[in-house]
């Protein structure tokens, strides 16, 4: 195709020419001199009167595209804290001492008593 086109996405020309075929179809005037034949040669379709138009490069339309920004901030690993031992037995201690209180909740099961159930299912099997 042209020039016009070529710089253009699918997308920028969809939306260019979508936009100038409204235009012509409220009666603004058109960009380009077409003669009366040509005019019928299109059945008067405003969008492609808008497609002649963008061919013809006449379009005084402009697209936008924004780029996006270098970043020249240099990224840097955090400095790791230096934890003792003492804190990291306190943190152990107290996640511990968590999942005994959530181990009481839900009944934690002794081996003696699974030792017990055992016992009694094989004697109900038995008989």
């Amino acid at each position: 195709m042209t020039e016009q086109k070529e710089k253009f996405s699918k997308y920028e020309i969809a939306r260019i020419l979508g936009a100038r075929a409204l235009q012509i179809a409220m009666n603004a005037p058109l960009l380009i001199k077409l003669s009366k034949e040509d005019l019928e040669k299109v059945k008067y379709d405003a969008l492609k009167i808008a497609e002649i138009e963008l061919e013809s490069g006449v379009l005084p339309i402009s697209v936008k595209k924004p780029f996006p920004g270098k970043k020249e901030d240099i990224l840097r690993r955090p400095k790791e804290q230096k934890i003792s031992d003492e804190k990291i037995e306190e943190k152990e201690a107290a996640e511990e001492g968590e999942i005994a209180k959530e181990g009481e909740i839900m009944s934690l099961v002794n081996p003696e008593e699974e030792l017990e159930e055992g016992l009694v299912e094989e004697e109900s099997e038995a008989e």
